[in-house]
Order: C-alpha cells, then sequence, then structure tokens
C-alpha cells in the first residue's frame, strides 16, 4: 500500500510528470501534447494529462497526493508568442490540477535547484543527479532529451524532502 504519492510536473511541451511512491521512483509520463490549430507547433493537452493524473491516482488507491508544478516565468530573449504559448501551457496544467482537485504547490526553478545543490551546474547535471538519486529510473533517463523527465523528478523530490503540503486547487 502507499501512503503518499508525489507528482513532479516541469511544465512546457518538452516537459514530463514524474511519480515518487513513498519516496521511490514510480514512473514517468512524457507531457502529452497535441498539434496547435493551423499545423503551428504544439500545446499541452489538458484531457490528456487528466487521464494520465487519474491513472497515477488509480495506481495507488488512497494515497495521499500532492502535485509540484514548476513555477515558470518569461526567459530573457524569449518572443511574445513564445512566452505566451508556454504561460497558456502553464494554465492548462493548473486548470486540469484543479479540476481534479489534486492538491499542488509551485516552486521556483532556482529554489529547488539551490536546494538540491544543482543551482548553476550544466543543464544536464539535472538528468546526472536524477539517475544518482534514483538508480532504478536509470534506463529512462539515458537521453540528453530526457531532462524535463529529470527535472520533473526532481522537482518531486525536492518536494517529498522538504515534507511540502499543497493546498486543495
Amino acid at each position: 500500500m502507499t501512503f503518499r504519492i508525489t507528482i513532479g510536473i516541469d511544465p512546457g511541451q518538452t516537459g514530463a510528470v514524474a511519480v515518487i511512491a513513498d519516496g521511490a521512483w514510480a514512473g514517468f509520463h512524457d507531457m502529452p501534447t497535441m498539434p496547435r490549430p493551423g499545423g503551428k507547433g504544439l500545446h499541452v493537452n489538458g484531457a490528456a494529462l487528466a487521464e494520465v493524473l487519474r491513472d497515477v491516482s488509480t495506481a495507488h488507491p488512497g494515497a495521499d497526493a500532492l502535485a509540484v508544478l514548476e513555477e515558470v516565468g518569461a526567459m530573457p530573449k524569449q518572443g511574445v508568442t513564445s512566452t505566451f504559448r508556454f504561460g497558456e501551457g502553464y494554465g492548462v496544467i493548473r486548470g486540469v490540477l484543479g479540476a481534479l482537485r489534486v492538491p499542488f504547490v509551485t516552486v521556483r526553478p532556482d529554489r529547488w535547484k539551490r536546494d538540491l545543490r544543482l543551482a548553476g551546474l550544466a543543464k544536464d547535471s539535472a538528468r546526472t543527479a536524477a539517475i544518482q538519486r534514483f538508480p532504478s529510473a536509470a534506463c529512462q533517463l539515458a537521453r540528453k532529451k530526457d531532462g524535463g523527465r529529470a527535472d520533473a523528478l526532481l522537482i518531486a523530490h525536492w518536494a517529498h524532502a522538504t515534507e511540502q503540503i499543497g493546498e486543495a486547487a
């Protein structure tokens, strides 16, 4: 029986959802996306994300759940359209969490990276750190493009390690 699941979410098209059950890695889901109308890029598929979160809950019946969403903002030299689209995806994720009544907290990237001693290190250092902390996840973190998975897993680990408590959305 699982007592607590912590769901780390790295938002964005290349983001991911990582699940920790009672402190142990329990799975990944790449961020579900779908084509934008008009064929210009992708966006977060809220219905598919809701299904992922329902599946996680079903796999751990009765467990207390907490989602941890990386709180992101505009990045330097990012265009207006890119910033708007990224914010739109972030809003879809928050909306899905709220609709499913999943308690959640947000954390800024500089906070979880500082607390896990990853601040200022190369981007790929998160993948290495995730493999070191969760060796059973190594096979699903083998590629450089698995950085979203690594970030999501470390975000979940941060929340579990710091005993975060969320509020219902």
